[in-house]
């Protein structure tokens, strides 16, 4: 399937400066391997006037052939389009965390088994969901803090090397 950014074998390149009928620059970016057998496809019409005017109208930055009459559609372009914004971004965080939340509730609730637990000559019995979560947040608390620890490493480095340069 063509992407409808070359003219018709024969016609004129329309953009800027370039009108159907004058003089126009060749073009520099070759036909694709694909274009010659849409173009052969399209041109089983009846008319190969509709077919140039159809490639023209799909093209974003085709101007309309002269005696339509009717402006050409302009498809919507990247920037009509809405960009990622942080409160989508913290949108999906929170449905995110919601999910989690929700299964790891579910595996708390499934695992109530009594199991004995002992930590630094502290003994006593807890369910073993509770358990594993303990355990699981204890080993996120100490990754977070080497993290943390290794960020401010990093940006004491930064900003010596800032200092430096200015000198």
């Amino acid at each position: 399937m063509s992407t409808g950014n070359y003219p018709p074998a024969g016609q004129p390149e329309q953009g800027p400066g370039n009108h159907a009928g004058g003089p126009s620059a060749p073009s520099s970016t070759p036909f694709p391997a694909d274009y010659a057998a849409d173009y052969a496809a399209d041109s089983t019409t009846d008319s190969t006037a509709d077919t140039s005017a159809g490639l023209a109208q799909s093209r974003p930055d085709a101007s309309q052939p002269a005696g339509t009459g009717t402006p050409a559609p302009q498809p919507s372009s990247a920037a009509d389009q809405p960009g990622v914004t942080r409160a989508g971004v913290v949108w999906a965080a929170v449905v995110a965390a919601l999910v989690l939340l929700i299964l790891l509730i579910i595996f708390i609730l499934q695992n109530q088994d009594q199991v004995a637990v002992r930590y630094f000559g502290l003994e006593g019995l807890v369910p073993l969901g509770m358990a594993l979560f303990i355990a699981s947040v204890t080993g996120g608390v100490l990754v977070a803090v080497a993290g943390g620890a290794r960020i401010l490493q990093l940006r004491r480095n930064a900003h010596r090397a800032r200092l430096r340069q200015r000198k």
